[in-house]
């Protein structure tokens, strides 16, 4: 059986659209995609840092990628903090307290985020990042 009704394709973006004029007061977060398992976030920060004392201590994996700009990103239990350029990324194992320490105030530092549910984890956890 086919259908008349018009159909739908995905649009099409870029993760450059809408940068903020500098400084802005709080990092920018938007949601790309979310799924049973996964959600994927565009984050613009513009000279932001996690408050003193903060350390984010989530339950799941974080892959983040650094676009554009320049970031300096603390682990827990690591001497000094790690520089992270366009192109860097890393993988954030679950529990690893991390923060970021600093992004560049003169231009848009922009990061991708993808947080990955632990398979032990029910889809339906209020905890999961899906």
């Amino acid at each position: 059986m086919t259908s008349d009704a018009p159909r739908a394709f995905p649009r099409t973006a870029t993760l450059f659209a809408g940068l903020p004029a500098m400084p802005q007061a709080d990092e920018i977060v938007d949601l790309l995609a979310q799924g049973p398992g996964a959600r994927i976030e565009r984050i613009v920060s513009t000279g932001q840092a996690s408050p003193p004392g903060f350390w984010y201590d989530q339950p799941w994996d974080e892959w983040v990628v650094l676009l554009a700009g320049r970031a300096d990103l603390r682990l827990d239990g690591e001497p000094e903090p790690r520089r992270l350029a366009p192109g860097d990324y890393l993988l954030i194992p679950a529990r690893l307290r991390h923060r970021v320490a600093w992004t560049s105030p003169d231009e848009p530092t922009v990061w991708l985020a993808v947080h990955l549910r632990p398979p032990d984890q029910p889809s339906t956890s209020t905890d999961s990042p899906s």
